[in-house]
């Protein structure tokens, strides 16, 4: 069961227009695909949370500063990785935007290679992350369509019992066991036993069952 590959976008956010401009040449130069916003206000009125990238921000902006912002992003839930950037950075500053999580803190002016290389980072890591959270919500939708018969020979059968001790568990012949676990198979759509035994311990179902 695997997610499926998603674009990815770099969010610049820096209250200077030459600066916006100047970094979107450098990221789609490489390749990238790139959104600028004039503030961080902005930006949390365009962003969907389906979107998969990195945030490039700079810490001092009038209305929502890079620190504000970092926190309300935190707040929201959004996992994007942050690379923070600013001309009048200083220790107290970077302290304080790494231990809120960003990744790292570069002050301007910055030689082009560090921060593109920081910025495929942040996407590789972002990448890794959204592709495990679409894998969890696969799962987990897989699962929701189970009768409840199945998911009870589902927990059954990954706690170890045959075929026939989840009939006797449940009260019914083998065969009927048999097919609701040939169902509960093709709709959890794995190509193993073990691979079903690592999403129902992901799923936190695999100890205890409800009555018949």
């Amino acid at each position: 069961m695997t997610a499926d590959a998603h674009p990815q976008t770099v969010f610049v956010i820096d209250d200077d227009s030459d600066v916006r401009e100047s970094l979107k040449w450098l990221l789609e130069s490489v390749g990238l695909r790139v959104r600028t916003f004039e503030s961080a206000l902005s930006f949390f009125e365009a962003f969907d949370h389906n979107q998969s990238g990195c945030v490039v921000m700079d810490v001092r902006m009038p209305g929502l500063s890079g620190i504000h912002a970092q926190n309300k992003l935190r707040d929201m839930n959004v996992e994007l990785p942050i690379i923070m950037i600013s001309a009048h950075g200083n220790v107290d500053m970077a302290v304080t935007a790494l231990t809120q999580g960003a990744q790292t803190f570069i002050e301007k002016p910055f030689d082009d290679q560090v921060l593109i290389d920081q910025v495929h980072d942040a996407l590789e890591k972002d990448r890794k992350r959204f592709a495990y959270n679409r894998s969890q919500s696969l799962m987990r939708e897989c699962y929701e369509t189970l009768t409840k018969r199945e998911r009870q020979v589902m927990e059954l059968i990954v706690n170890g019992a045959s075929n026939q001790e989840a009939a006797d568990r449940l009260g019914i012949n083998r065969k009927t066991v048999e097919g609701h676990r040939a169902n509960m198979i093709a709709k959890m759509k794995v190509d193993s036993f073990a691979e079903l035994v690592q999403i129902a311990l992901t799923l936190g179902v695999v100890s205890g069952i409800a009555s018949a």
